[in-house]
């Protein structure tokens, strides 16, 4: 429950510190005093947006921090998921600086807001007003079901595997855009692997055709040029060996009294040696190069295979066909995978629904079988309240598809009056009887779910008299269970309260400041006083008031 708030350079507060105890608090004060600011203060450390607007002091920050008795709620998993330091006592705090950033702390650790917001749920349940319209929100209505069914678990297992389901149909979407692209391109993928495969392509392939190409091309020059070297090196007169011999006989001559022609003679011979050699390799290559028209045709067919492929595809070499063909076989093979896979998705996928479609059902059981004694409960709360002729049930239909709660859809049916048709509760329901149904509702939720804390600003809006003693009665009992801070300008119920905060406005020389404080209990009776009569209190107002504070004290 929440122990203590603290508001420091927040809209009119310059600095508040307020105690809160177990049981009924009562806040009450003047229109316009700044009760509605001690809220705005409190939905901020329950996660609400920051605007720099509520600082006071535009130079200073503000701060807001509330510590909160969490002993009782089973928090310690939160707490080790996000990393926090559990305590029974734990703190939240929210700092807006002058530049309008904001900070969100739990027990000093920060937090992002959504941490925040996660926390606050489990701590505090603020109603205003405006929260009435939520009657009207079909999942809100649902929300009020479940809570009274017990499925929160149940519901909450359920969610999990739908936002799976679902995100696994989005996948499922993705893929099988991709796959029918793919399918319309795969006639096109295989053509061009083929014609790539039948030219069975062998990377080295153009390089050893062209030089091929290029000697039986020019064989008549080649054998002509072959044989004249030939020829040069014949064993004639005229040839180049018999010349090189001669001159080794002549070196051979001088060599044993003119040094030098020792060395000579060894390097004519060895010319000689490789000369012979160079004119049997010319003539075995003359002997060898044949013209062979057949295998230059089939060579220039292959390199014109080749070259077209070459030109088709935009590449410069075997290399890069031999790449695009793989790229080719990679994607035939890709198109075949993603068809297995989305196979295999649509089997999940199958299994998935079956199974949230049984979770579904039984969810819409476990509904159906708490919407009578939510209907029975209601009517006789507000048969409490002051509509004897009130009548409430709740219309329970199915969804066509799943929904992230199931396949229901719930509508909330009222009627104030005898004999009147149940009709939808927000086209039906005055102001006063959206309050009642509200409270009502709160009620019977606080019997079925454990709430630490819970705030009502004002919604005894639009009942007075007897109705407002009821309401009172109705929040009071609440109380018993839970911890029930109470905006109200009713003294019917400000005089059941445990303890009773005023909220009121001070002028000072610069600004105006909201302050509160607690009443002790002649100042509750003067304050009770004020309700039932105004400012100018009578004698009857102020003994009317010490009777209602008796009564319930």
């Amino acid at each position: 429950m929440l122990k203590t708030l603290h508001i420091q350079n927040y809209a009119l507060i310059n600095e508040l510190d307020i105690r809160f105890d177990s049981g009924l608090t009562i806040i009450s004060g003047e229109t316009g005093a700044g009760k509605s600011i001690l809220l705005g203060a409190l939905a901020l450390i329950l996660g609400q947006r920051a605007d720099i607007q509520v600082l006071l002091n535009k130079t200073k920050k503000c701060i807001i921090e509330g510590t909160f008795d969490v002993k009782e709620y089973q928090l310690q998993d939160f707490f080790s998921a996000n990393d926090l330091d559990y305590e029974d006592l734990t703190s939240l705090r929210r700092e807006i600086n002058v530049a309008g950033k904001s900070r969100a702390f739990i027990n000093d650790t920060p937090v992002n807001l959504n941490v925040l917001k996660e926390m606050a749920v489990n701590l505090v349940d603020i109603h205003s007003q405006h929260h009435n319209i939520l009657l009207g929100n079909n999942q809100f209505q649902l929300q009020v079901v479940d809570a009274f069914a017990g499925v929160r678990k149940r519901l909450a297992t359920y969610k999990h595997n739908y936002d799976k389901f679902r995100k696994l149909e989005s996948l499922y979407r993705e893929l099988n855009e991709k796959n029918e692209k793919a399918q319309s391109d795969l006639d096109y993928f295989q053509f061009q692997f083929d014609h790539l495969d039948e030219a069975k392509l062998l990377e080295e392939e153009q390089a050893e055709l062209e030089s091929e190409q290029d000697i039986l091309s020019h064989t008549g020059e080649i054998g002509s040029s072959l044989e004249s070297i030939s020829n040069l090196f014949s064993e004639d007169d005229s040839g180049i060996l018999p010349k090189i011999r001669e001159a080794r006989n002549l070196m051979e001559k001088i060599r044993n009294y003119f040094s030098p022609a020792a060395e000579l003679y060894n390097r004519i011979e060895s010319v000689e040696l490789e000369l012979k050699d160079l004119s049997l390799e010319v003539e075995t290559l003359g002997s060898d190069v044949e013209s062979n028209p057949s295998r230059l045709e089939f060579i220039l067919e292959r390199l014109n295979l080749l070259y077209s492929l070459e030109q088709k595809h935009h590449v410069e070499s075997v290399k890069d066909l031999i790449r695009i063909k793989s790229e080719l076989q990679q994607s035939l093979d890709g198109i075949s995978s993603m068809d297995h896979e989305l196979e295999a998705m649509r089997a999940e996928l199958h299994e998935m629904k079956l199974f949230l479609e049984k979770a579904a059902r039984d969810l819409s059981a476990k509904r159906m079988e708490a919407i009578p004694g939510i209907g029975e409960r209601m009517i006789s709360l507000l048969q409490k309240l002051g509509i004897p002729n009130a009548g409430f049930s709740i219309q329970q239909t199915g969804l066509e598809d799943l929904s992230p709660t199931g396949t229901d859809h719930v509508d909330f049916l009222f009627s104030a009056n005898k004999n009147s048709e149940l009709q939808d509760l927000k086209k039906v329901a005055s102001g006063g009887e959206l309050s009642r149904v509200m409270l009502s509702l709160k009620s019977l939720i606080n019997q079925s779910v454990s709430l630490p804390t819970i705030i009502f600003d004002e919604i005894d809006s639009g009942v007075s008299g007897d109705i407002a003693d009821r309401v009172g009665e109705i929040i009071a009992e609440m109380s018993e269970n839970m911890q029930v801070i109470n905006i109200t300008h009713l003294p019917q119920i400000a005089s059941k309260g445990g303890s009773h905060y005023l909220v009121y406005k001070t002028d000072e020389k610069t600004a105006t400041h909201t302050r509160i404080r607690l009443l002790k209990e002649e100042e509750r009776v003067i304050e009770i006083a004020k309700m039932l009569s105004g400012t100018e209190m009578s004698d009857a107002a102020i003994q009317n008031a010490r009777v209602l504070l008796k009564k319930f004290s």
